[in-house]
């Protein structure tokens, strides 16, 4: 199975409503009068991180993704539970570990630790508290909306190439990516949609459109670049970057820096258009595990 078809699959299975039917950034539960948000993600070495790659770094990126996921939902952090594989450099692990909490002001609540044999992963849940009712999700874009980002595209490959080929150029947004977690929780009450961009731009486009009902018109020159504009199509494609997407009714005065870069528009057979035409059907949107 690919990623796609086992979630699918995973629809069958005994839901509960907090889950949002697989389709959004994070669990949204409703405790009394409180709605927590609930997040997992899993880096696996060579995959998500590279091979060999400083184990103080694979712990901030583990933290701060999750953390990107619950600023997608306006929350703010609770707390984190952390699993991880033993194995060289653990200490290195816990310096980095120290820093992003420390950071961003989030404890640790506990977790489990595994010895295997690699390729090692790191799995992280983090909980937050959501600070807007009904939290943003992914499926309430609606035509006429505009479509923004929160910065530019194309760090994260920048500083994945830098640190792949050793260049010394920088490489931070790859190793220590920002989870926007104050400009979350500043646009989650104007908001109609919002998730993060971990995928690729087109491809988590795509993904509210389809949660939404609508279409998505992006304007490609008008998307925000970290690379030269030869990289642009590349940049809308590779991911890992974690700005914020969202739709808002376009007369909204953002709290937050924001660009401009599509229209909601009416339904059809494609969710996703590029400057008014759907991309070709054999086009790579985004990552996907296959």
């Amino acid at each position: 199975m690919d990623e796609a078809a086992f979630i699918a699959a995973l629809r069958a299975l005994p839901l509960h409503s907090a889950a949002r039917d697989l389709a959004d950034d994070a669990a949204v539960l409703e405790i009394g009068s409180e709605t927590l948000i609930l997040t997992h993600d899993v880096l696996a070495e060579g995959v998500h991180v590279l091979q060999g790659q400083d184990p103080a770094d694979i712990a901030w990126k583990l933290v701060a993704v999750n953390l990107s996921d619950l600023a997608a939902k306006g929350a703010e952090p609770l707390g984190v539970l952390l699993g991880h594989t033993l194995g060289d450099g653990d200490e290195r692990f816990l310096e980095g570990l120290r820093e992003v909490l420390e950071t961003y002001q989030v404890p640790l609540l506990g977790g489990d630790t595994v010895k295997s044999e690699s390729p090692r992963q790191w799995g992280c849940t983090a909980i937050g508290r959501a600070t807007h009712s009904p939290a943003p999700s992914r499926t309430g874009a609606k035509q006429g909306d505009a479509l923004f980002v929160t910065g530019p595209l194309g760090a994260a490959l920048a500083g994945f190439e830098a640190l792949r080929d050793g260049t010394g150029a920088d490489s931070a947004a790859y190793r220590r990516p920002t989870p926007l977690v104050d400009e979350g929780r500043a646009l989650a009450p104007l908001v109609t949609a919002m998730m993060d961009i971990s995928d690729g731009l087109l491809l988590d486009a795509r993904r509210m459109a389809e949660a939404s009902g609508i279409g998505l018109d992006i304007d490609t020159a008008a998307v925000p670049l970290a690379l030269p504009e030869d990289r642009r199509e590349e940049a809308l494609r590779w991911g890992d970057d974690y700005q914020l997407l969202f739709a808002a009714d376009p007369r909204a005065t953002l709290p937050v820096p924001a660009f401009r870069i599509g229209t909601a528009i009416a339904a059809s057979e494609h969710p996703l258009l590029l400057d008014g035409a759907p991309p070709a059907s054999t086009d790579r949107l985004g990552y996907l595990h296959r």
